[in-house]
């Protein structure tokens, strides 16, 4: 079995705090990375939104775009809305051959809102669930039909946090969503990742490799304090720093055959965690794991040729 491991910048550049972020270019982010033994990068603020910037850039690095967040809006936006504002996104993804686009729900969410604690995160009834979750469907079913992927995102203090919104959501849509399984923010919402593997395995076709900081988890005060709270706080590492048991989780991918993309994204303050060095320690731990797995790490970055 074939896998790549890639990186989001945002351990360089948080977008929704910019205090925490490395004031660092978008070559020394992807040298940095690169250098760590990483073959991809999901895209990040920094980046040129046209292929004829982006791509000599990737190929001076030696580093493909493995993916990248959108900000989608179909809880409480149109159909139409969205695909006008993903369609620049779409093309540029073709033209630099990314796998996929990370779809991240955002209306409604207090993901990024430093004042709303994170018990006040929207709730869906069932009815709006059904009828959202046919939404997205139909929204990957167009951008896959456009040839490009989508790649749902459970993400925490959105409509789809918790372990039963994610099987609520699953349930009522259909394949051509793919789901991008997180790790860590499964684990922050209380969720099983294993379990969560067994279930969902089939549309599973991206993999972020996000590990937690249990204790800060734990200590949180969710009726006072915020997801970009926690954040700051260092809820979030990468594998090999944190509490969860990436042997594990990597060896259920292995078992169901998973082949593709297991991203580092890892948010915290690069003062008090260095990108490069956590880079290198993400890196060397899921080496170690995926090993044991029985999987080969890809190590061409940019295609030759």
């Amino acid at each position: 079995m074939k896998a790549k491991l890639g990186m989001s910048p945002i351990a360089w550049w948080n977008d929704d705090l910019p205090e925490l972020s490395d004031d660092v270019s978008l070559e020394e982010c992807l040298r940095q990375s690169r250098g760590a033994g990483f073959t991809g990068m999901e895209q990040g603020r920094r980046f040129p939104s046209n292929p004829e910037e982006m791509l000599p850039i990737l190929r001076a690095a030696d580093v493909t775009l493995c993916g990248g967040w959108f900000s989608g809006t179909l809880v409480n936006e149109e159909l139409a809305a969205n695909k006008d504002r993903i369609a620049p996104m779409i093309e540029l993804f073709k033209a630099v051959n990314a796998p996929c686009i990370v779809y991240g729900e955002v209306g409604r969410s207090i993901q990024g809102d430093r004042s709303k604690p994170l018990a006040t995160k929207p709730r869906l009834s069932d009815d709006e669930m059904k009828a959202y979750a046919r939404r997205v469907t139909e929204f990957g079913e167009w951008c896959a039909s456009q040839g490009m992927p989508l790649s749902y995102h459970h993400h925490m203090a959105a409509v789809v946090e918790t372990e039963p919104e994610l099987d609520a959501f699953m349930r009522n849509s259909g394949a051509g969503i793919p789901l991008l399984l997180d790790a860590g923010h499964l684990a922050f919402a209380g969720g099983d990742v294993l379990r969560a593997i067994d279930n969902h395995h089939a549309r599973i076709n991206h993999v972020h490799v996000k590990d937690i900081r249990k204790p800060v988890v734990d200590g949180l005060d969710r009726s006072r304090q915020s997801f970009l709270d926690a954040v700051a706080l260092g809820a979030f590492t990468v594998p090999g720093d944190g509490s969860l048991d990436f042997g594990a989780i990597v060896k259920r991918f292995a078992d169901y055959g998973y082949e593709g993309w297991f991203v580092v994204e890892a948010e915290q303050d690069p003062r008090k965690a260095p990108p490069q060095k956590m880079a290198e320690i993400g890196h060397a731990e899921l080496m170690r794991v995926m090993t044991a797995a029985g999987y080969t790490v890809e190590t061409e970055g940019f295609p030759k040729g």
